[in-house]
């Protein structure tokens, strides 16, 4: 005759689940190689760099488009 094989109970297959989840996330973060201070610092820099000079940009640009935009509606007039 066939053999029945009995199911696990929905409980015990969640707490199988969490706990192979959380070995798995373990495993993950030992994988993790963090960056140096000296790394991080030279990054930030760049960062707030790149960001100082878009903001330049930005406001040259904005500048720029409000005197043509004055211009044209002084002779509009």
């Amino acid at each position: 005759m066939a053999e029945t094989t009995k199911k696990e109970n929905g409980f015990v297959r969640f707490i199988k689940k969490a706990g192979k989840f959380f070995r798995d996330c373990k495993g993950e973060i030992k994988k993790i190689v963090w960056p140096a201070p000296k790394t991080v610092f030279k990054n930030v820099g760049v960062v707030l760099v790149t960001i100082i000079l878009l903001g330049i940009f930005i406001f040259l640009l904005d500048t720029v488009f409000m005197n043509l935009l004055g211009l044209v509606m002084e002779v509009a007039k």
